[in-house]
């Protein structure tokens, strides 16, 4: 298990669409150890494989209080309710700043394990907006495009404000 490096805002990588995992072996297993491990140093509780330039369709998601993670591998939305939710979210790419996103409140997710065994899962609350918000970055939909074009240049804006702090 190690932790990874994980690409900032506004690398490339984050806008590029992952590929799909074909090989069900250790390396995917150690994929997802890595991916666990970053995103709780991050920290973060959820966290795509390309956030650490990795091009693959995996996920990691560890809601505190649930009832421990969850690693989804090639997952898709196949039905999403007409009901929406607003929740605030942010990136563990993106550190430091947040907004509200309007996501469908439930969606149905279909994905593999990591032995590659089919599995649908339905969700709501925070692991559905957690869920979402991964599957829109493995489909190189960076979070912040969800929002107005005045809204994403005031977190751009916010953001770079708070990496040039840090360098000083």
């Amino acid at each position: 298990m190690t932790r990874r490096t994980i690409l900032m805002f506004p690398d490339a990588g984050l806008k590029a669409a992952a590929r799909p995992v074909k090989e069900f072996d250790k390396h995917l297993h150690e994929l997802a150890d890595d991916l666990l491990d970053t995103m709780r140093a991050a920290p973060g509780i959820g966290i795509a494989a390309p956030h650490i330039g990795v091009m693959q369709r995996v996920i990691a998601i560890d809601i505190p209080g649930d009832s421990g993670h969850s690693v989804y591998v090639n997952p898709a939305v196949e039905w999403s309710s007409a009901e929406m939710a607003r929740h605030d979210e942010g990136s563990i790419s993106m550190p430091g700043v947040t907004d509200s996103i309007e996501r469908p409140a439930s969606v149905r997710v279909r994905y593999q394990d990591l032995a590659g065994i089919e599995k649908t899962q339905t969700a709501d609350g925070l692991l559905a907006v957690c869920l979402q918000h991964e599957i829109d970055q493995l489909d190189g939909l960076f979070w912040i495009f969800r929002l107005s074009k005045l809204k994403r240049d005031r977190i751009v804006k916010r953001f770079n404000k708070i990496r040039t702090a840090k360098e000083v």
